[in-house]
């Protein structure tokens, strides 16, 4: 009984700590303006189940990729034995499905176990390309401190909740046999259960015992730690997809800010200062200067983020030395979106820290060293759209702030003047077809 208890009181809160940080993202999520992606839901079922679940984009890069299917197909299919064990913790069984599965739940366990070896396998091999092997991408300024011990820190995880199964199952068979019954037939912990000959009943049960509250607890400090780290792209992955942006790259959205103001110009029956009418909604800043500026799907973008650095190593910016790097675009908007979420929940809606995105997190110099050519897009193993962000954030230094650069100040003028970036007279256009 005391055990039944102290399990209920960690589902209970294990998912209520779950649930509240749950809560809190998706309200910092929905301080962005809205967006309707509500379009072509096939396209966007289909979009979502390549490359979310089937990991499409993924396999770009075969190696990696391979490691981390191995790791997803582990998560995912070890849950089947979660059931189970929430079965036996809030009734006092054990092995509940054992009897009535028979032969086909031999199989599951050994599925994963095997599973849970390749997983761990691959582990170590992620351990050793984040931390031994000079991988670039792993390397960058933006990776250092709390970035990189996140990436250690989850994979260290894994190797604990591996173990836990492996002694969980280990010993449960040797105790089962040194008790006169018949092996599990397990396929690997029927191999590991020799290395707990010697020892008695009890000695065994209290290893099982281990593996299985150690189990439990690890899956739960795993849930728990996913709101806080850049693993929660194993949720937020499928509706980051779903909502993907379903136009050719390198087309611009109009802002509707921008568009509400050219209409009232072109309509001759408007009068340009008349008074918004009572009730109207605050007219909308000019691009983004703060994550509330942007969208909710670029807010989103930011917690589904990986961090892998695909898209820095294909960024041509970046590749000849220029100060930015989407992934930094991605961590710096989840960082201050964080910070303004928690203001909030503090001090109210209308509490100003003095800060924004833009200034405090990522500089102008990152902004305009972006050509816009939607590498990292195209690498994004989960259609995160960091080139948005930096577009909006762009808009707003030019149209609130009025700052070009000056390589850029001669080209729009000609723009403006001539109808093209060059400096010839529209009527001059043609001149050089008369050239002989």
């Amino acid at each position: 009984m005391i055990s039944i208890i102290a399990f209920v009181v960690l589902l209970f809160v294990g998912f209520g700590f779950f649930g509240w940080n749950v809560f809190k993202v998706r309200s910092n999520i929905l301080l962005g303006r809205d967006i309707n992606r509500s379009d072509n839901k096939s396209q966007r079922w289909k979009i979502m189940t390549l490359v979310a679940l089937g990991q499409k984009k993924m396999f770009t890069r075969p190696i990696p990729a391979l490691l981390h299917l191995i790791i997803y197909a582990a998560f995912v299919i070890t849950q089947i034995e979660l059931i189970e064990i929430i079965i036996d913790g809030l009734t006092g069984s054990h092995r509940f499905f054992h009897e009535s599965l028979g032969g086909f739940y031999t199989f599951m366990i050994g599925f994963i176990e095997v599973l849970s070896l390749l997983a761990l396998v691959a582990t170590f091999v992620f351990l050793v390309r984040r931390n031994l092997i000079y991988i670039p991408r792993f390397r960058m300024k933006e990776m250092n401190g709390w970035p990189k011990m996140d990436g250690n820190i989850i994979l260290f995880m894994e190797i604990i909740l591996v173990l836990c199964i492996f002694t969980m199952n280990g010993s449960d068979e040797a105790r089962t046999v040194a008790q006169g019954g018949s092996s599990y037939g397990f396929v690997l912990s029927s191999r590991i259960a020799p290395l707990f000959q010697g020892l008695n009943v009890e000695t065994l049960h209290t290893l099982e015992r281990i593996g299985w509250w150690g189990h439990i607890f690890m899956v739960f400090a795993f849930m728990n730690y996913l709101p806080y780290s850049k693993h929660f792209h194993i949720f937020l992955a499928f509706p980051t997809t779903f909502y993907s942006n379903l136009w050719p790259k390198g087309r611009f959205n109009n802002m509707e800010s921008v568009t509400n103001e050219v209409k009232l110009m072109m309509d001759p029956s408007a009068d340009p200062f008349a008074a918004p009418p009572e009730g109207a909604p605050e007219p909308q800043r000019f691009g983004a200067k703060d994550v509330q500026d942007l969208t909710w799907k670029n807010l989103l973008d930011s917690y589904t983020c990986t961090e892998c650095g695909r898209c820095t190593s294909s960024c041509p910016a970046n590749m000849t030395g220029k100060l930015l790097s989407p992934r930094k675009i991605m961590m710096d908007t989840r960082d201050r979106l964080e910070e303004v979420g928690t203001n909030i929940r503090k001090h109210g809606k209308e509490f100003e820290d003095g800060k924004s995105l833009l200034g405090d997190y990522i500089t102008e110099e990152e902004l305009w060293a972006c050509t816009s050519c939607n590498a990292c897009v195209q690498e994004c193993p989960v259609n995160i759209d960091p080139l948005s962000i930096i577009v909006d954030l762009r808009r707003f230094l030019v149209m609130e702030e009025s700052k070009v650069p000056t390589e850029l100040t001669g080209m729009l003028t000609n723009i403006e003047n001539n109808g093209a970036p060059w400096q010839f007279s529209p009527a001059d256009r043609l001149n050089w077809a008369n050239e002989e």
